[in-house]
């Protein structure tokens, strides 16, 4: 145990010799001097916790003593009970515990009394050092998690700055190949050359998804993914799913069935996009580990509240089955149920992992209930809010879309596949197109031309398309500010559709686009411009 340093000042050795006799200890480190001067010098030298001072002494007495510690920053917080053969009165008291004291011994000394006022504050002393000790491991520990935090955050960054750069780098790419071969469909095509491109979307679509995938489990782990309910048709989504589903199912030969509830309401407020995600998972999974057989999806309501149902989303196949210790692996990121099952059937294990994740953000369940060797049941519950007013269906993507009648736009895209693939549907909707490679470009003929519309990139050389948007707002193309400008971005964090709307644009439209999507957006901002 640390020994506590007390320093006796006393001008008569007798009074010292009795106090050190009084106060003998082997945690404790006695030093005595009858020079107040003497005191001070020792108190500045060494860490002395308790002093014991004597009030009438030669030279200095005990007040001016205490006076003295009390105000030097190294000495102020020593803990002084005066020892004095004055006086009892209020007066003398009161001064000296005014001038810094924490109690007085009178003389002549009662040795209970002494030993137990200054055992008190010996362990006064110690539990103090002990908060102070522990206090200085409390900041260290501080220190090291503000630290962590800053060096975690400044990882997070540098993560999410990777995933816009490779989000941009690969869909820019995908974007180009799936318009091109969309534009390939409308020609002339042998049968042959048909299935090639029907093999192409597919593939496109694929690299599409792992892509999607990567980016959504990123999103979901940065706390960035968010859920937006909107009238949403169920019975359509499911549908839809199906349909997409049913030329994989076809090529292996399954049955591909859906049962939906014939109480089902028309619209409830969900997430049709993650909705659709969960679905296009799980029965995309099912198809993928069932050879024989087929796969059904049971749509049901089991319970009501109010003016919202519980709806239960059954996927039901005759696959492989898996066994009772893999069930809970295959919701791990990367994994599936064991190794040999990776071989055969492929995949990046990212599927189950977002599924379950989508689930407990939209406040739903998901269980499986499975037997090897002879399939498995994944069932996904929600409640849904029943709605009775909706607008219009969400259009159907076609062929043929209306043309614009005397519309001028102006599109900044460097990457000559996206240039060339939207040129081409702009021309082919009738819009008169102005094209150039980078921001400063478009600010510049923006100031020589009338436009209705900007489709601007985001990622540009010379000057990228959220600083030329930035200033467009700012009116370095004079009369211009109010322009619509939408862009078109690669990258699909939630906070790089916010930098893009806080930098000024009116809409931003997510790479690879669908069609339907950008005839739409060009219609509201060219018809309200």
């Amino acid at each position: 145990m640390e020994k506590i340093n007390i320093l006796i000042v006393d001008d008569r050795p007798e009074n010292i010799i009795a106090l050190e006799a009084l106060l003998q200890r082997n945690d404790i480190n006695l030093i005595s001097t009858t020079n107040p001067n003497e005191a001070l010098r020792i108190s500045w030298e060494m860490d002395i916790a308790i002093a014991l001072v004597d009030v009438q002494m030669p030279e200095m007495d005990g007040f001016e003593l205490v006076e003295i510690l009390k105000s030097n920053p190294r000495t102020k917080d020593i803990l002084i009970i005066f020892v004095t053969a004055i006086s009892k009165e209020t007066k003398y008291a009161v001064k000296g515990l005014n001038t810094g004291a924490v109690d007085y011994l009178y003389k002549p000394l009662d040795p209970f009394i002494t030993s137990a006022k200054v055992d008190s504050f010996i362990q006064f002393v110690r539990n103090q050092r002990e908060i102070k000790a522990k206090n200085k491991e409390l900041e260290a520990y501080q220190k090291e998690l503000i630290k962590a935090k800053e060096e975690a955050e400044q990882g997070k960054r540098i993560k999410e700055n990777f995933l816009a750069n490779m989000s941009h780098e690969i869909r820019t790419p995908i974007n180009g190949i799936i318009g091109l071969a969309h534009l390939l469909e409308r020609t002339e095509l042998t049968e042959e050359q048909k299935e090639m491109i029907s093999l192409l979307e597919i593939s496109s679509s694929s690299l599409l998804g792992v892509i999607n995938d990567i980016l959504d489990l990123s999103k979901i782990e940065a706390g960035k993914f968010r859920i937006n309910r909107t009238p949403t048709d169920i019975v359509n989504i499911c549908n839809s799913v199906i349909n997409l589903l049913r030329i994989r199912a076809k090529e292996k030969k399954l049955d591909l069935d859906i049962e939906i509830d014939r109480e089902l309401p028309t619209h409830v407020l969900a997430d049709s996009l993650r909705l659709n995600q969960i679905l296009m998972n799980l029965i995309g999974n099912a198809i993928k580990f069932t050879s024989q057989g087929g796969v059904t999806l049971k749509v049901e309501i089991i319970d009501h509240k109010g003016n919202n149902i519980k709806v239960r989303f059954s996927v039901l196949d005759t696959g492989i089955g898996i066994a009772p210790e893999n069930i809970d692996k295959i919701f791990e990121t990367f994994e599936q149920a064991d190794e040999q099952t990776t071989v055969k059937f492929g995949g990046t294990g990212l599927g189950l992992s977002i599924v379950k994740n989508l689930a407990k953000l939209k406040g739903g369940h998901l269980e499986v209930f499975s037997e090897e060797g002879k399939g498995s049941t994944f069932c996904f519950t929600n409640w849904y809010e029943v709605v009775k007013e909706v607008s219009p269906v969400q259009k159907v993507i076609k062929e043929n879309f209306t043309p614009f009648n005397n519309i001028k736009v102006l599109v900044a895209e460097d990457n000559p596949i996206n240039k060339f693939l939207i040129v081409k549907i702009l021309k082919d909707w009738m819009i008169d197109t102005d094209v150039v490679e980078n921001g400063k470009d478009a600010i510049n003929k923006l100031k020589e031309n009338h436009y209705d519309l900007i489709l601007m990139d985001t990622f540009m050389p010379v000057l990228n398309g959220l600083d030329a948007i930035k200033l467009i707002r700012e009116g370095y193309a004079k009369g211009k500010e109010n322009i619509p400008i939408i862009t078109f971005s690669a990258a699909v964090m939630e906070t790089d559709t916010k930098t893009a709307m806080d930098a000024g644009a009116n809409d931003v439209i997510s790479k690879p686009f669908e069609l339907v999507t950008l005839h739409e957006k060009i219609t509201k901002y060219t018809t309200t411009y």
